[in-house]
C-alpha cells in the first residue's frame, strides 16, 4: 500500500499500537501527525521518523485540543486523509461495586468521547477533499462483558456503534468507517491487565499476544480498496482470512 502524499493522524500515538502505526505508516509513505499527551515521547518518535512526522500534544478528551491538532496538521501537510482513533485506557481496572466514578467516567472520556471529538474535527477536512477513512481501534470488550471491564466494555461498543453510525451518515460522502478488534497486543495495556489478575484475560500467557506492528500493518492493508467491503463494519484480527490478507499469514 503506498501512501505516498497522504497524511494520517494517529491519537495515543506514544506507544503501542499508535507508535508502530506511525512507522508503518511512514515506511509506506505517509505524513504522520501524532497525537499524545506524552509529549517528550512523540517529539522522540517524530525525531525518529524524520520530516514526515508531527508531534503535537493533544488530550483526546478535549475537543478544543483535537480541533487545533487538525488545524496544526493541515497547515502542515495540507490534508487529513486517515484518522487512526487508537487512543485508549483500561486502568483503572475494578468492579462496578468499588470503582470510582471520576475515573470511570475518565475511561469514558477517552475511550468514546476522544473517538467523537476525533471524528467530528476531521470531517470538515475530509468532505472538502472529496472523502477520507476513519479506523477505530476495538475490541472483543465491545461486544461481551468482562469482569471489572464495565468502563472499557462500555466505552467500546458505544465506539463501535458510533463507527457504525458514521458510516450511515457519512459513507455517501465518500468517508469509510471501519473499526479494527486486534485481539490482545503485547502493549503496555496488557502488562496492566497482568497486573490487575482480576479475570481470564489477565491469566493469559506473554506469548499469546500478539506483536503491535500486526494490528499496525492491519490499518494500513484497512485503508486500501480491497477492505472496502467491510465499511461499517468491525474487522477482527483473530480472523486468519483477514490475517492472510494483510500478510501476516
Amino acid at each position: 500500500m503506498d501512501m505516498t502524499g497522504k497524511t494520517v493522524v494517529i491519537t495515543g500515538a506514544s506507544r503501542g499500537i499508535g507508535a508502530e502505526t506511525a512507522r508503518v505508516f511512514a515506511n509506506a509513505g505517509a505524513n504522520v501527525a501524532l497525537l499524545a499527551r506524552s509529549q517528550s515521547e512523540i517529539a522522540d518518535l517524530a525525531g525518529e521518523i524524520g520530516p514526515t512526522a508531527l508531534a503535537i500534544p493533544c488530550n483526546v478528551a478535549r475537543y478544543s485540543d483535537l480541533n487545533i491538532a487538525v488545524e496544526a496538521t493541515v497547515d502542515a501537510f495540507g490534508s487529513v486523509d486517515v484518522l487512526i482513533n487508537n487512543a485508549g485506557m483500561i486502568e483503572p481496572i475494578s468492579r462496578i461495586e468499588t470503582s470510582n466514578p471520576d475515573a470511570w467516567s475518565e475511561v469514558i472520556d477517552i475511550n468514546l468521547k476522544g473517538v467523537f471529538n476525533g471524528i467530528h474535527a476531521v470531517l470538515p477536512v475530509m468532505k472538502e477533499a472529496g472523502g477520507g477513512t476513519v479506523l477505530t481501534i476495538s475490541s472483543g470488550a465491545a461486544h461481551g462483558p468482562v469482569e471489572a471491564w464495565s468502563h472499557y466494555c462500555t466505552s467500546k461498543a458505544a465506539a463501535h456503534m458510533l463507527t457504525r453510525c458514521l458510516d450511515k451518515e457519512e459513507a455517501a460522502n465518500g468517508i469509510r468507517a471501519m473499526g479494527l478488534s486486534p485481539g490482545t497486543v503485547a502493549t503496555q495495556m496488557q502488562r496492566e491487565i497482568k497486573a490487575s489478575g482480576i479475570n481470564p484475560v489477565s491469566q493469559l500467557d506473554w506469548e499469546v499476544h500478539i506483536p503491535a506492528d500486526w494490528p499496525a500493518r492491519a490499518l494500513l492493508w484497512m485503508c486500501s480498496a480491497e477492505a472496502d467491503a467491510w465499511c461499517g463494519q468491525e474487522i477482527s484480527l483473530r480472523d486468519e482470512d483477514i490475517r492472510r490478507k494483510v500478510g501476516l499469514i
